[in-house]
C-alpha cells in the first residue's frame, strides 16, 4: 500500500501549472532533430505566437512616434513637391486625407510596418529556428549565411527604393500642364500604399543573389544555368526597373537594374568557383581505399 507524501501533493499543482504553460515552451526534438507531427505543430504554433508578440511590441512603440514616422513617409513627396516648384512656382500641389477614420488608419498602418521592419531580427530567427532541426550541420551554416546577408541586402534594396521615389514622383507629376489651376490632390493611404510596393519591391529584389547562391549550395542549379540566362536575365531586370517605380523614367530603372545586373555577375562567380570545388571533392576517389592498417 502506498501513501501520499506532503511533498508529492505540494508537487502535482505545480506539474499542473507546468502543463497548462507548457506551449509557452518551443518542444525539444529528438536526436538529429527529429519530432512527430504534433511537436511540430506545437512549435510552429510557438514560433508564429512570439513573432507576432515581438511585431506588436515594436508596433507600439512606433505607435507613440507617429509624427516623425509620418514626416519619413512623405519625405519623397517633399523632395518632389521642392524639385516641381523649383521649375514651376504656379504648380498647386495638395496632400489629402479624406474620411473621418483616415488619420487612425493611417497611423495604425505605419506603425505596423514600421513595427514589421524593426521586429524582422525576431521573426526572421524564429523562421530559421523553425527550419534548423530538420537540416544537417553543413545546410545549417548555410542557413545562417543566408541570414547575416538577406537582412542587409533586404535594407539596402528599401534605401535605394526610398531615395528613388522622389525621383519617379517629380517626373509623373510633371506631366501637369502648367497655368491652367490644376490642383494634384495626394490622398496619404495612397500614397503609402504606393511607397510600400515600391521600397519593398526593391528590398526583395535584392534578395536574389542570395537566393541564386543558396540554391546552387544545395545542388538545385548550376553556374553553367545561369550563365546561359544571363542575357535574360539582364533583359529582365530592366523590365523589372520599368514597372517596379512610379515613373518608369530611365533613371529609377537603371537604379534597380544596374544594381541587379552587378550582383546577378557576383552570384555566377560564385557558383561557378563552388561548382569546381565540388568537382574536385567529387572526383569517385574513395580515401578509405589508401589507408594502411598498421595494426
Amino acid at each position: 500500500m502506498s501513501v501520499d507524501t506532503g511533498k508529492d501533493v505540494a508537487q502535482a499543482p505545480e506539474q499542473q501549472r507546468t502543463g497548462r504553460l507548457s506551449w509557452l515552451r518551443a518542444p525539444k526534438g529528438g536526436e538529429g532533430g527529429t519530432m512527430s507531427l504534433i511537436d511540430h505543430l506545437k512549435e510552429l504554433r510557438y514560433r508564429v505566437v512570439v513573432s507576432l508578440v515581438a511585431i506588436v511590441i515594436t508596433s507600439s512603440v512606433a505607435f507613440v512616434f507617429y509624427r516623425p514616422l509620418v514626416e519619413v513617409v512623405m519625405w519623397p513627396y517633399h523632395q518632389a513637391s521642392a524639385s516641381i516648384l523649383a521649375k514651376n512656382p504656379s504648380a498647386h500641389l495638395q496632400v489629402v486625407n479624406t474620411g473621418v477614420t483616415a488619420p487612425f488608419v493611417l497611423n495604425l498602418r505605419i506603425a505596423m510596418v514600421v513595427g514589421l521592419i524593426a521586429a524582422c531580427p525576431i521573426w526572421l530567427y524564429q523562421l530559421w529556428a523553425f527550419i534548423v532541426p530538420g537540416l544537417v550541420a553543413r545546410e545549417k551554416r548555410w542557413a545562417i549565411r543566408f541570414l547575416a546577408s538577406s537582412i542587409p541586402l533586404f535594407l539596402m534594396g528599401a534605401a535605394l527604393g526610398y531615395w528613388v521615389m522622389p525621383k519617379g514622383i517629380s517626373m509623373m507629376l510633371n506631366f501637369t500642364p502648367n497655368g491652367m489651376g490644376i490642383t494634384n490632390l495626394l490622398d496619404m493611404n495612397a500614397f503609402l500604399a504606393l511607397e510600400l510596393r515600391l521600397v519593398l519591391l526593391f528590398g526583395a529584389s535584392f534578395l536574389l543573389p542570395v537566393v541564386l547562391v543558396i540554391l546552387n549550395m544545395v545542388g538545385v542549379l548550376k553556374a553553367t544555368q545561369l550563365a546561359g540566362a544571363r542575357k535574360w536575365a539582364i533583359f529582365g531586370f530592366f523590365v523589372l526597373g520599368a514597372f517596379a517605380n512610379p515613373a518608369g523614367d530611365p533613371i529609377s530603372m537603371c537604379a534597380l537594374a544596374l544594381p541587379l545586373t552587378v550582383m546577378y555577375l557576383v552570384a555566377e562567380m560564385i557558383c561557378r568557383a563552388h561548382d569546381r570545388k565540388t568537382r574536385v571533392d567529387d572526383m569517385g576517389i574513395d580515401s578509405d581505399e589508401f589507408k594502411i592498417d598498421v595494426d
